[in-house]
């Protein structure tokens, strides 16, 4: 028989954390107690044709940059129209119902209560067109994702395998399912999908220089063999010289098309397979007035904004927590503790996680289910123990 594997209250807790910064890091970024309709975000850098800004501001209205959302199977299910709500009306509107939680997407109006829920109303922002044309949607919002169509998690796939957004169709792939290699340190990185790199042909020219190199390429490298893949500092084609890595800010004026560039350099790639980016890979793209036509018009200009990506979203989610944290009573209360109090607060915190996780463990050791009225027989006889102790700043 074999040993039933047991685990520590310290692994909960640092599990815990781990989830709770990660919630932060997505809910964080987004509004939790209006609805984001109302909201102006990506146009407010724009300049405008004198009587052209508040028309263009109304019909822009509400498509956050980017924002944490979520699908209603309860009133849109499948076999319906796709809609995505906000995290504020997700809570408020929504409550209780079977949500799909969408992580983030780009350039998305809230749809709560509009045209498409027939028999709900927005109840934090009611006034709304019946669609949001500019919303894209997929089968996302109905609870299905990658290229296999399957729901996440799927209770009939055993296979452990980790779940990627591509940054531009910004569905979920799993990594079995991207054609190439996964690397290491993913989370620093962007994806984009072979589907999309195959819509977007000029993105493999990028590729062949800026992508992140697979295994293979990587033992070229360290066998001194010349890589594919790799970035070339300068290439040469008779007296010209070609520097496909500009250090130069976007505003300078620029006299050559870095991508025409990276395109008659020749270097080639094995066009298939999903492409992974390392960080700062947007900040290399051309942006010359004919690549800024290029990719407005393939829909992408989001790539040359690099405060676009979902680790900038993150970081700003969790510096919008540690903010509220300054300003946690729990936290200003231990402030004004001495030393001493502190010190006794934080050995009597520590005696209890002990004592709670041998008592845990109880239970893991007979295979017994913990209930709330073990837990709080636990507290009482903690409560117990404090009486018949001394009398000090930690139990007084």
């Amino acid at each position: 028989m074999s040993e039933e594997q047991t685990v520590s209250l310290v692994d909960v807790l640092e599990e815990d954390e781990e989830l709770e910064e990660e919630a932060s890091a997505v809910l964080a970024g987004s509004d939790s107690d209006h609805c984001s309709y109302p909201q102006v975000s990506f146009t407010s850098r724009i300049q405008f044709r004198p009587g052209l800004a508040q028309l263009t501001l109304r019909l822009l209205q509400g498509y956050v940059k980017r924002q944490a959302l979520y699908a209603c199977n309860t009133c849109t299910p499948q076999g319906g129209e796709a809609a995505g709500v906000c995290l504020a009306c997700s809570y408020t509107c929504h409550e209780g119902h079977d949500l799909f939680e969408l992580y983030t997407k780009r350039n998305f109006r809230c749809d709560c209560g509009n045209r498409k829920f027939s028999e709900l109303q927005c109840k934090l922002h009611p006034e709304k067109d019946d669609t949001n044309s500019l919303n894209k949607y997929s089968h996302n919002f109905f609870g299905l994702y990658c290229t296999c169509r399957r729901p996440y998690p799927d209770p009939d796939d055993q296979v452990q395998d980790e779940m990627i957004q591509c940054v531009v169709c910004e569905d979920w792939l799993h990594g079995r399912h991207l054609g190439c290699a996964v690397p290491d340190c993913v989370e620093m990185q962007e994806m984009i999908c072979e589907s999309c790199m195959n819509q977007h042909v000029f993105l493999w020219a990028y590729a062949a220089h800026l992508a992140v190199q697979g295994p293979a390429l990587q033992t070229k490298e360290e066998k001194g063999e010349q890589s594919e893949a790799g970035v070339p500092k300068k290439e040469e084609k008779g007296d010209e010289v070609v520097e496909p890595s500009c250090k130069r800010s976007r505003q300078e004026a620029e006299p050559s098309c870095r991508l025409k560039a990276l395109q008659e350099a020749g270097q080639k790639t094995d066009q298939s397979g999903a492409v992974f980016w390392p960080s700062g890979w947007r900040s290399r793209l051309c942006s010359c007035s004919t690549c800024q036509v290029q990719l407005a018009g393939a829909g992408l200009s989001f790539l040359l904004d690099e405060a676009d990506t979902v680790l900038a979203y993150e970081n700003k989610g969790k510096s919008n927590e540690q903010r509220q944290q300054g300003h946690d009573p729990l936290m200003s209360a231990l402030d004004n503790l001495n030393r001493v109090q502190q010190l006794e607060i934080i050995h009597g915190y520590n005696d209890m996680k002990t004592e709670l996780k041998d008592f845990l463990q109880t239970f893991a050791a007979e295979g017994k289910v913990v209930t709330s009225d073990d837990i709080r027989q636990f507290f009482e006889q903690q409560s117990r123990k404090r009486r018949r102790a001394d009398s000090g700043p930690f139990f007084s």
